[in-house]
């Protein structure tokens, strides 16, 4: 088929009146249902404001929306418009707000973006941000475009042109922005929609959850379907958070037959879906139950598939996957239901080899997911890390870095050569993530900067935290597992950290004691150091990804122990931040309308 810029799929996608986008508010029974025709119209608009803003075409405008209508409005819009869309995560709250604008100022400047789009609310703490990045002209409110009238002007956009700036996480380094092409989008949405989704245009229907602002929720739920006509309805992620319940049941409620989450999410609703809520709960027709963006416990999903089995879900439905912003989003799929590789331990830590295991019940055997084989029309292959050519693939179950190559694939990152040069080896992109292939299927492993080395043995941080999180009382998906050599320097210390609710004295000196007791029963490690935090203390990516090296870079300037849980936050920094941000505003003018709340002349629903 011929391939589409994602302009062409939303103009293509208007003639239908019966799909498209459902909004679905917190605090609120309405739910917004805009059809492809509607939506048609409605980023017709947003992309005329954006033009009246003064961007054209090849212009970045940087987006912290934190409402799902208004992002996915505006986004759209934008890419009508020819501009390209920078996603910013939005503030989950007034604690921490230095190291939230300190990130947000760094992709603005990064990106060059002209304009910042957000809503009032936020508009007024970012004034430290537009001081710091003299290309951003404007700071403007969602509120004023919601009302705009103004008429959009034709922009011819080819599958050469950038589609959008995905920046990184940062988890093991500063944000760089991934430059996705509309080629890029066209490729990877034939790829993990047709070929690997399997999905029928027009009939199936997703659920969604996950941040606009990654690419799991925005590449998967938003621009995918647009191109298959397929009915997709946004929760707010935060709804998800405090009710995962909430997920389920609108998966049961509408119907609906895919949906993802990262692994976290499935522990999540195996832990807090209360035994009542499954009398009400119909997952029968959701056929593809995805899986990504963080390491795939097998133990987690096939929890899940036990437990919602009564609701009828098909535990077939669970689909791991493995991909990464740099290839735009998915690079594999295993369609094949839950398949796990027992592998010996002992040979994986010490060579560097997934050997089958003799005895897969054995403490020292590990179980890794099958992630798939690689979309057609794109590779994968593992190397020595130091193949700088990427002349040799290493053999099956030989563990190297996973590389990928394809139309998927970005050209690099905005701005940086020398990070894009870096990237690449021999035409194929390091991907960082270390991991091996079974008969054309992937198998991850862990990330390359991250991995502990001991007495010559490798040692997965995911193992050590897995086994850590089994303790009870400690958090689970809040535990830090990292090396450092400091401050002796004479070998690698290992060191885990983790959040608990128990108060300090006795009961957390006997949690840190189990912990070593765990690990070192499970691996045959012996840990240096455990230690006990606050909920909240951990430093983690706008993604929710737990940041390995700013925990290690804390714990050896002995910061860690002093820093405040999020609940807790540090009340003066808090307001000396918030008055900087306020000076900042008002210095820049008072940017923009400050006017109105979302009004009834915004584009009407229908359904």
């Amino acid at each position: 088929m011929s391939r589409r810029t994602v302009v062409q799929a939303l103009e293509d996608a208007a003639a239908s009146t019966r799909t498209g986008y459902r909004f679905i508010e917190e605090n609120s029974a309405a739910e917004p249902f805009f059809t492809y025709s509607g939506l048609e119209r409605a980023t017709a608009r947003y992309g005329g404001a954006l033009q009246a803003l003064g961007l054209q075409k090849g212009d970045r405008v940087a987006l912290v929306l934190p409402d799902n209508q208004d992002f996915v409005f505006t986004f759209l819009g934008a890419l009508r418009a020819g501009v390209v869309p920078v996603p910013i995560y939005p503030p989950a709250g007034l604690r921490k707000l230095g190291g939230y604008l300190t990130n947000t100022l760094h992709v603005v400047r990064q990106s060059g973006a002209k304009v910042l789009v957000t809503d009032n609310d936020i508009k007024r703490i970012l004034g430290t941000v537009q001081a710091g990045a003299p290309e951003l002209k404007k700071v403007a409110s969602i509120e004023s475009m919601r009302k705009s009238s103004e008429k959009l002007e034709p922009v011819k956009v080819g599958l050469d042109d950038t589609c959008f700036l995905q920046f990184t996480s940062g988890s093991t380094s500063a944000p760089k922005g991934v430059i996705v092409s509309h080629g890029n989008i066209a490729h990877n949405v034939h790829a993990f929609m047709k070929l690997g989704l399997q999905v029928e245009d027009g009939v199936d229907s997703g659920v969604s959850w996950l941040p606009l602002y990654h690419d799991m929720g925005l590449i998967g739920f938003v621009m995918g379907p647009l191109y298959h006509r397929n009915t997709v309805s946004f929760l707010p992620p935060l709804l998800f958070l405090k009710r995962p319940v909430r997920w389920l049941e609108t998966i049961s409620r509408l119907r609906a037959t895919v949906s993802f989450g990262p692994n976290f999410a499935y522990a999540l609703c195996t832990k807090r879906v209360r035994p009542r809520d499954l009398e009400n709960l119909d997952l029968s027709t959701w056929r593809v139950a995805g899986c990504g963006a963080e390491p795939i416990r097998a133990a987690n999903l096939e929890d899940f598939a036990d437990k919602f089995s009564a609701c009828g879900f098909n535990r077939k439905a669970l689909l791991p996957c493995y991909g990464m912003a740099e290839a735009t989003l998915a690079v594999s799929f295993d369609n094949r239901g839950l398949r796990v590789d027992k592998v010996d331990g002992d040979e994986l830590a010490a060579e560097g080899q997934a050997k089958v295991a003799d005895d897969p019940e054995a403490a020292s055997t590990l179980n890794i997911v099958s992630c798939g084989k690689a979309f057609e029309g794109h590779d994968v292959a593992v190397f020595d890390p130091t193949d700088e050519a990427s002349d040799k693939p290493l053999p099956d179950r030989r563990v190297g870095e996973l590389r990928v190559r394809g139309p998927s694939v970005t050209a690099g990152y905005f701005d940086d050569p020398e990070t894009t040069r870096a990237a690449f080896a021999g035409g194929w992109l390091k991907t960082g993530d270390l991991g091996y292939i079974v008969d054309g299927d992937v198998y991850v492993c862990g990330r390359q900067k991250e991995l502990i080395i001991v007495n010559g043995r490798n040692y997965y941080p995911q193992d050590l935290e897995w086994e850590a999180s089994r303790v009870r009382g400690v958090r689970k998906g809040n535990v830090i597992a990292f090396g450092t050599t400091k401050p002796m320097g004479d070998r690698e210390r290992v060191i885990i950290a983790f959040e608990t609710a128990a108060p300090p004295g006795p009961e957390r000196e006997e949690l840190k004691d189990g912990v070593r007791r765990t690990v070192r029963t499970a691996t045959g490690l012996s840990v240096d150091d455990v230690v006990a935090l606050e909920i909240g203390v951990l430093p983690k990516t706008s993604s929710g990804k737990l940041k390995r090296r700013e925990t290690r870079s804390l714990y050896e300037r002995g910061e860690l122990f002093g820093r405040t849980s999020a609940r807790e936050g540090d009340n003066l920094g808090l307001a000396l931040e918030v008055a900087k941000s306020q000076l900042g505003y008002v210095k820049n003018a008072l940017l923009g309308d400050r006017g109105s709340s979302r009004g009834q002349d915004d584009e009407a629903s229908e359904g």
